[in-house]
Order: C-alpha cells, then structure tokens, then sequence
C-alpha cells in the first residue's frame, strides 16, 4: 500500500541535540550551531514555497555542542514541516523554529556538508493495512492486542491529570480520535523519557516494536503520579490530624492542578498561590476591586509562569494587596495640645495655624470630613514645607511629600497604562503604598514650577487628585479601579501663584505666607536656627553663644529676604568659624598634648581683632570659653556687611524716589530715577521693563503735561519738544513689570521738573488713572515689610489698600506712618517736605443718582 505521506528525496538537515522529534508531536527548536543558522537563512527565510517549509530533523550526539562533527548525527529521523519561525537579527541573529513531526527517514547520502549539511532520504513509515506484505494476520492480531491496551492506559493516565485545564481537556479529546499507528509516537512525546529512551522509540519501524518500546515509558509515567498523589494524601491527612479536618484549604492545598512537569513538587507554587489569595481578600478592598483583583488572580492561576504577562500580573496583584484601601491612622483631635504643638514648632504663621485648628474642630464635631486642598503661597524659605510635616505630626497622620519641580509627564501623576514595558503606578498611588494609610498629609511641592511636555500636562492631571468633589474615585492608569483620596490632607506650596493654571488654581485654599518681620526672624533664630545649627556642628551652649543683638544684626546687614534660609547659613557660617577654634583648643587636635599658655602681655597690648587674625582666626574674642560673637567678631567672621541703608544717598537730589515692588522672592524696595536732557521730546525708559511698567511710564508722563499748570511747572514744560525725558530702574538685569509704579513716576517727574527732593523716608506704590485716581494694589504686606527692613518709616499707599494693613503686624505698623491716598494730589503733598504748594486737590463731585 502506499504511503499517504509522500517526503521530497532530498532535505536539508537540523540537527537537534538533546532531544527527539517523534512523528505527530511539535517542538521548539532553538536555532543556535552555524549549520543550523545557514540553513535557516538559505532554505526558510529566503523562499516561500511548500518545499522549504519541509525539512529532516535528525537527532545528534549531545556532546558535540558546536554541531560541526556530522560522524556524530543519528541514521533515522523524522520529516518535519517548519509551522513557524520566530526570532530577531538584531543585536545577532537568534531564532526559534515550531516545528511538527510528519513521518520517519533513514539517511542514504550526505550530499552537501556547508553551509548546511543536505541529504537524500528514504522514507520508512508505512500506512498499515490487510494487503501490506509486511504484516501478517498473526502480527495483526498482536498489534490490536497491543493497540488497544496502550489506548486503554493512555486514557487512565488522562484521567488522572486535572479536567479543568483547556490542554488536558484537548488532549484526552485527542487520543479518542487517534490513528493506533500514531498513538505511541504521541505519548511516547508527552510522557517524561530520557534522550536514549526516545532515540529507541525513533528507531522502532515496525509498529509492534514501537508498541512495545513506548508501553513502558506510559506505565511508568502512570506509577509516578499514582504514587505522587499517595505522598499528597498522606501529607493531607497529617495536617488534618493537626490542625482538623474542617480546613478546606488543606484539600486544595494536596490536590492542586498538575503541570506538564508530573515528576515536580507544586506544592510551593500552589501555597503561594493560596498566599496571595488570602492576602487580596484580607486586604478589604471595596467589592469593585475584590472583583478586579479576583478576576486578574484566575487569569493568573491559568497562566504558565514562564510567560511575561504572569510577572505582570503577580506586581499588579501585589500593588493592589499592599494599598492601604481600609487602613487609617486616627486623628489626634486635641484642639489645645495641637495649637500648643503647632505654636512650638513655628513661630508666627498664623493663617495656617488657623486653618488647621478649624480642620481639628469640623473634624471633632463631625467624624467624617473630607480633606481640605490647602496651597501655602510665599517666598522661599518662609516655611512651607516644613508647616506641613508639623501638620501631620499636629494630626498624628503619616506625611509624604512629592516634589513637582519640572514634572512635565502626565504619568507621573496618574501612572502607566499596564500595556506598556516597565509601566507602573503613579506617586500618589505610590506614596500611598509607602505610608500605608489611606488618611496622610500629601505635601505637593513646587506646584507653580509644573511643566508640559508631549507626554501630556501633569496640571491638567492634577485636577481630579486636588478637586474635593471628584477625588473620591481618583483612577490610576495602572491601577484602572477607582481609589477614595477624599480623606487625605493635599497641602500645595508655591512661590508665584501666577503661573499655576487657573483650573488648578480654583480647586485648592490659597493661603499667603508673606515673609517674617525682623521681630519674628530674630525669634525664630533663637528658638530653632540656632540650636539647630549647633547640633549640625557638634557645639553647645557652653562653647558659643550668640545674642540676640548679634542676630538682629545678621538679620539687618547681612540678609535681606523674606525668608530665613540665608539668615541659617550665616548663623551656620558663625558655628563653622568656632568649631576651628574649638577644635584647635582641644587636646586631641594637638596630640594630646596641653594647650600652650596664652601671653597676658599680647592680649593686653594687642587688640582682640589684630590678635585672632595673627592666628589666622575669625574670632575677637580671646580662645577662653564660651565665645560670645558680638559685632567685632561678626565682621571678622562674615565680612563687612552687606547692605547698607542707601536711601538717604539716593534722594539727596531731584528727580529721585522710592517705590515698592512684589516679587515671587518677596517685597523689594524699587528705586526710580528721571532726567532731562536736550532732544526730540521722547520718553527714554530703561531697566528691564515690562510692557505694563512701560505704559505707566507714559501714562504718568502725559498726566503731568495734562496737569503742568495746576502743578506749576508750565513754564518748564512749555518746551517740551526739544527736551528728552529719560526714566531709569536700577537694577537693570532684574525684570520688572507691573502697574503699581505709576505713583513713584509721578512723583519722580514732579520732583525732576520742580527741583525740589523727595522725602528720604518715604516710600510709595499705587496704580494710576488718565483722571489723577489712585487705585488699589496687591503685595501690600510684603511690599510693608521690604520697606521696614530697608529702613523706611512713612508709607504711601492706596486709600482702598486700607483693608490689607490688618495682615501687617502690629509691630510694624506702630513703626510705621502709613498715609492713605486717593489721588496724585494727595500723594504728592505727602511725598514733598511741606507738601507740595502748588498743588490743591480737587476731589470730584459725587452723584446724585
């Protein structure tokens, strides 16, 4: 009979170590020896037709690894068609092939060794009939006694293995279907063999042989998992006697589902499974989650562990094990302890304090509140930071802080979609994870200082994390189930509430933080920054001490912001020169030996600076302790000082004066200088101004033209086109923009043209209108406060600014004279000595409607 299997004469050979392709099973080869590559490359990549996708796998010796000795390769193998071919060029060509046995071969000629080896082949298997010369009907009789046996144990060893798995349940399908003639090639393929077991299995023609030669390897395989499953039911029946029968764990526990691999113990991979599963439904997560996680944990059950979705899922599930979905800290809702807590730790403040004292009282009154979205705005080095991790020390809640500065992919926020390589969760997600509770303060820092990128606009992602009304079913990408964020304390920082976006802005509590007095930095100075500075430096109380009117002096001289983090450095700088002296002082530093006498004489001839800076030392005071720093040893230690009040020098002259500015860093005091000079009547302004600065400049020109001869000065102006007037900001490197100069031009101009100097001790901002109006403007209390730091005394502001003087302390207001102005009349008779005679304000009619 014929062969319904017809093989080309000649085939191109894999040689394949280590393992037998039997006819009817499939199997991944890796294409790894040279021959084997060439023939990949010459026979299946660069042709498509039928007759290359046929090729003859022949087994070889295991040990020749780099398949050059063709002496080694095996007399009988099996035709294979190629189903697949996986792999990359790229860093080095690597390659996979799926192939599928189709019949046997026995080799006849080598015709080709390189590059790949090509032979002529024989083709042995047989269909089996009645008519066929090879068998008689007393072999056909044995053959069916043998068929049929071999069929009835490949069905028990079926039904031992696990129903439920989709491979089993194909498999026992299958064999009910299954020629006899390839019945112990496939069994003989899916049992556990030895090389040399398969090679006999191979080399069996005859059908009988290959029954008999296959039985055995079946038997065997049907012994080990009788006896696994026997070692399993004992293992069972001693922890029942242990721990008691009415654990249904323990039955899933020896009776779990059985790989491919029957000869290996699963019973680590099945109690780690049990593991996780106890640990997602302990973990008490609302039901859409359970139901989530549940539904990942079955797909992950059915998944081999070799597959790369199965890690994926594993760090999913652990993701959603660890988040704190009903774990809390409980609130420490003490209202005197945490205004006690909170005066101790920050001195001033008062807003914020404020605020949270009233979250602890709703909170006290009502258990269930949501957290506030509270946005601290202010300078560097006022505080921010740190009043948030006394907040949740206040509260008792754990705190995490997430740094936003130059954040400008939308996944930071939200998190990766888990599509993707490498994908995970976003940092609120995350820091959830690290605190454990699902009530922390989240202190989102450097909100103003957000970007924007291709990888979207993490602001714009920010909404739902800080909008009250939608945060309670906050979803991260990776996560994708919906997480409550409506208990936790969003507290934001920024330094410029211009540049965060307006949507943004609108969701959070802005509460400003100005900056300190001089009063309050020399408190804080003596409360924190110096114990904290002497412990950075291994000093103590007994070694320096610095007064208070040494601070005060560091405040004045040698720093002038809103802040105290340069105030800390100077008092650090301060510890840094005594820790030399101390140490050189010591024994230690001098080997132990005493410390020499010090000449009485020298130091009573000698002053005390000229001596320390003979011993190359920043200290005025002799090495006995405790050094006390006082202005002598300041100087040698940080230097002439820094600023100086140069106001008085400025407005020595005409055309001088001193506004008032607001910048992210702080108020700054903002000197404005005017000129005349011949030319073509134009306005010249320099100093690195902005467009609206430089429309007040025109603005206040032309209302002085307007005004020349209420003022006086329309001799002077009457020439107006041959003269320039040239309008000045110092400080040109800095920008400068805004309306609230309007008032300092004005004056400035009137000062130039009338020849009469403004006051030295004033200062003065407002906006300006065409008509002489004087309108309200922002900053006023940091623009108060930079004005009483430089030393000014009388300020000029705005009649509807009235308001914003209750933020000043008290303090600095009984320092200060404030006049309150409603038109450029008023604030030229306040900033002239005596006024300004030529000026009679002229207050406009009010309306009878």
């Amino acid at each position: 009979m014929a062969s319904a299997i017809t093989i080309p004469r000649r085939l191109p050979l894999l040689l394949v170590a280590d393992n037998v392709l039997l006819p009817g099973s499939s199997m991944r080869i890796p294409v790894k020896s040279m021959r084997n590559m060439n023939m990949v490359k010459g026979r299946l990549l660069s042709r498509n037709t039928l007759s290359s996708t046929i090729i003859g796998v022949i087994p070889r010796d295991p040990s020749d690894e780099q398949g050059d000795d063709l002496s080694s390769i095996h007399h009988i193998g099996t035709a294979a068609v190629v189903v697949q071919v996986t792999g990359t060029n790229w860093p080095k060509p690597a390659y996979t092939l799926l192939v599928t046995g189709l019949c046997r071969f026995k080799l006849q000629e080598l015709l080709q060794e390189a590059p790949y080896p090509v032979a002529t082949v024989n083709q042995l298997d047989k269909l089996p009939g009645l008519i066929d010369d090879n068998i008689n009907m007393k072999n056909m009789g044995e053959l069916d006694v043998l068929a049929e046996n071999f069929r009835e144990q490949a069905s028990k060893l079926v039904d031992m293995l696990d129903i439920s798995i989709p491979v089993v349940a194909k498999l026992k399908k299958m064999l009910e279907k299954l020629p006899d003639q390839h019945l112990p090639d496939i069994c003989a393929a899916i049992v556990k063999a030895s090389y040399s077991e398969k090679i006999q299995v191979l080399d069996a023609i005859d059908l009988t042989e290959r029954f008999k030669k296959a039985l055995p390897l079946l038997m065997r395989q049907i012994e080990g998992l009788k006896l696994l499953q026997k070692t399993r039911k004992d293992k069972f029946e001693i922890i029942t006697k242990k721990e008691g029968s009415n654990r249904p764990g323990n039955m899933k526990r020896m009776f779990g589902k059985i790989s491919s691999d029957l000869e290996e113990d699963e019973d680590g991979d099945i109690d780690e499974l049990m593991d996780l599963e106890q640990k997602i439904k302990a973990a008490d997560m609302p039901e859409h989650a359970l139901k989530a996680a549940m539904k990942e944990f079955k797909r992950m059950k059915k998944m081999p562990q070799q597959m790369p979705e199965h890690a994926m899922i594993r760090n999913y599930l652990d993701l959603m094990v660890e988040l704190p979905w009903s774990k809390h800290s409980k609130d420490a809702l003490d209202i005197a302890q945490a205004r006690k807590d909170m005066d101790e730790d920050h001195y001033g403040m008062e807003k914020p304090k404020k605020r949270v004292l009233e979250y602890l009282a709703v909170r006290q009154l009502k258990q269930t509140l949501r957290g506030p979205i509270l946005c601290f705005i202010g300078p560097p080095g006022v505080g921010k930071t740190s009043i948030g991790k006394s907040i949740a020390h206040t509260l008792g809640r754990e705190f995490y802080r997430i740094s936003l500065g130059g954040v400008c992919d939308q996944s930071d926020i939200r998190g990766h979609r888990r599509t993707y390589i490498g994908s995970m969760p976003g940092r609120i997600l995350q820091g959830l994870k690290l605190v454990g509770t699902n009530n922390p303060v989240f202190l989102l820092d450097e909100v103003d200082k957000l970007g924007k990128s291709l990888h979207g606009d993490p602001a714009a992602a920010l909404l739902e994390v800080l909008d009250p009304a939608q945060n309670d079913s906050f979803t991260d990408h990776y996560l994708n189930v919906p997480f409550d964020l409506s208990q936790v304390l969003f507290i934001a920082t920024a330094n410029n509430m211009a540049t965060i976006p307006p949507a943004l802005l609108d969701r959070m509590e802005l509460i400003q933080i100005p900056g300190y007095t001089q009063e309050e930095k020399v408190n804080i100075a003596d409360r924190h920054l110096i114990p904290k500075q002497l412990k950075e430096h291994g000093l103590t109380a007994e070694q320096i001490q610095i007064p208070t009117d040494t601070v005060q002096l560091i405040a004045s001289k040698y720093t002038r912001e809103a802040g105290v983090r340069n105030l800390e450095r100077k008092i650090g700088g301060v510890c840094r020169a005594v820790a030399v002296r101390v140490a050189e002082a010591s024994p230690k530093s001098k080997g132990d030996k005493p410390a020499p006498e010090v000449d009485k004489k020298q130091i009573d001839n000698e002053s005390v600076s000229e001596s320390m800076s003979q011993e190359a030392s920043t200290l005025a005071h002799p090495p006995e302790m405790p050094f006390v720093i006082d202005e002598v040893a300041l100087e040698d230690i940080l230097g002439p000082p820094q600023f100086e009040s140069e106001v008085s020098q400025r407005l020595s002259q005409p055309g001088v004066a001193v506004g008032m500015a607001w910048t992210p860093m702080g108020g700054e005091i903002l000197f404005v200088e005017a000129t005349r000079m011949d030319g073509e009547g134009k306005l010249i302004l320099t100093g690195q101004l902005g467009d609206v600065m430089k429309e007040s400049a025109n603005l206040a020109l032309n209302w002085v033209r307007s005004n020349a001869h209420k003022l006086g000065l329309s001799g002077i102006l009457s020439n107006a086109s041959k003269k320039d007037t040239h309008i000045h900001f110092p400080a040109g490197a800095v920008g400068k923009d805004g309306p609230s100069a309007g008032v300092t031009v004005v004056t400035v101009l009137v000062s130039l043209l009338s020849k009469q100097c403004v006051r030295s001790d004033t200062a003065m901002t407002g906006e300006i209108t065409l008509r002489g109006l004087v309108l309200p403007v922002g900053g006023i209390k940091e623009k108060v406060l930079a004005a009483h730091r430089a030393g000014l005394r009388r300020i000029i502001l705005p009649k509807r600014n009235e308001k914003d003087l209750l933020e000043i302390p008290n303090n600095v207001r009984n320092d200060l004279a404030i006049v309150l102005v409603t038109r450029l009349e008023d604030v030229l008779n306040a900033a002239f000595d005596d006024g300004f005679p030529s000026v009679v304000s002229e207050h406009s009619v009010p309306s009878k409607l």
